[in-house]
């Protein structure tokens, strides 16, 4: 505030209380400084509180003195024991602590101090804890009370040969037990469908239908795609070399009609919808969904596996179908972007090299391999245990039977084809 000039006065503002208590703190630190200033090298970057800290000092009788500053919390960054096992291995008369600095602790001193502790029980070191604070004393006393009974771990015993096998034969008939008995039951329900006596809901069924239908076709158009250009290519490579690049189009309508359309689809399947029914499936057995449909008197194979089997076996056919489409159009691009045909070449060349018997055959397998993929996981869902992580490794293992039941049914249908001659 300005003062007019006046005895007294000087003509100048006077001092606030702010600038007052400034100057006073100038000269007289001791009274206005309460706190000491802390180093800024040992404070954390998140709001002035120091992170755990470990130095070592050597007294004169050979005591080890570990000096604890800081904060030993578990959320904050703490020294590792590394760095006082090694001086504990310098083999010192005895072991003592000056916490004087310690600005707060929980349990991860504690464990600090216990790994501490068994590095001076292996090396023959004595330990001094009186500079510890009282409560760290008593729960290490406390930790410490009951000691570990010898032998009451559990040893890992390797079993022998013959064992082994016997474990693992019993684990494949108990396995082929379990399938042969879902599929049974899976038969039954198939069963009471053509009998008109299967009870599950219709909106499941159609909501299924386009989970494993519509839903499914970005990515089979982008698998089919590929596969058609990797066989045009593949055979393109050797067919130039004799001049018959037009049987391009053959190879690819026939290799996609008769193996790759079904076969690649019922894979992506296999990975797509097949683990998608396994945890399903899992999380309602976690959640009790199932015993709640058994106590209902609803069979859970005939309310939610059978729709899914349905679902697959009619949504492969159309599948297939469209991949063997696709296919054909990958192979169509290499035909005419890297071989020179044209478009109506290939595809008057396509149309008399494949048969509808080609079309029919690649159909029912995929009507097929969805009742298998359709199997295998529903099949992994209603083994999946009482976890979260038995969930996931049901899925897992939907995954990987039905891909392998679709290979091994692809290899079977080849025989098959080949001795009726189709």
């Amino acid at each position: 505030m300005s003062i007019p000039c006046g005895p007294g006065f000087s003509g100048t503002s006077l001092p606030t209380t702010r600038q007052r208590r400034s100057r006073l703190r100038s000269t007289r630190p001791d009274v206005f400084s309460a706190h000491p200033v802390k180093s800024t090298t040992a404070e954390a970057s998140g709001g002035g509180t120091r992170d755990g800290a470990l130095t070592f000092s050597r007294a004169a009788d050979q005591t080890l003195v570990i000096q604890l500053a800081g904060r030993w919390e578990l959320h904050g960054h703490l020294p590792s024991v590394t760095d006082a096992e090694r001086e504990i291995g310098t083999r010192p008369r005895r072991l003592a602590f000056d916490a004087a600095k310690l600005e707060g602790w929980d349990t991860s001193l504690l464990t600090f101090l216990l790994q501490v502790s068994a590095a001076c029980e292996r090396h023959g070191v004595g330990i001094d804890r009186a500079g510890l604070p009282e409560g760290v004393r008593r729960l290490l006393a406390l930790a410490e009370a009951v000691p570990e009974r010898k032998g009451a771990r559990r040893d890992a015993e390797q079993a022998d040969l013959l064992e082994r096998i016997g474990v693992a034969a019993i684990g494949v008939g108990s396995a082929a037990h379990e399938f042969l008995a879902f599929l049974g039951q899976a038969t039954l329900a198939v069963g009471r469908l053509f009998g008109g006596k299967a009870r599950f809901r219709s909106s499941d069924l159609f909501l299924v239908m386009q989970q494993c239908g519509a839903e499914a076709l970005p990515i089979v158009t982008l698998i089919s795609f590929l596969v058609g250009t990797i066989l045009a290519f593949v055979g393109a490579v050797q067919l130039q070399q004799f001049g018959a690049q037009i049987y391009v189009a053959d190879l690819v309508g026939i290799a996609m009609a008769r193996e790759m359309g079904a076969m690649m689809t019922a894979i992506v399947m296999a990975g797509r919808t097949g683990a998608a029914f396994a945890a399903e499936l899992g999380t309602m057995k976690v959640t009790q969904e199932l015993d709640a449909l058994k106590t209902l008197g609803i069979a859970p194979t005939e309310f939610l596996v059978l729709p899914r089997m349905v679902a697959l076996c009619l949504m492969m056919p159309l599948l297939c179908l469209y991949a063997d489409f696709v296919g054909m159009l990958g192979g169509a691009a290499v035909g005419a972007g890297m071989l020179g045909l044209s478009p109506t070449t290939y595809y008057l060349e396509t149309a008399a090299a494949v048969s509808f018997g080609d079309l029919a055959g690649g159909v029912f397998k995929a009507s097929v391999y969805g009742v298998l993929v359709a199997i295998s996981g529903c099949l992994r869902g209603m083994q999946c245990g009482n976890s979260s992580s038995a969930v996931g490794d049901a899925a897992t293992a939907a995954v990987v039977t039905g891909i392998v039941l679709v290979i091994t049914g692809c290899g079977l249908f080849s025989v098959l084809f080949y001795i009726l001659g189709i």
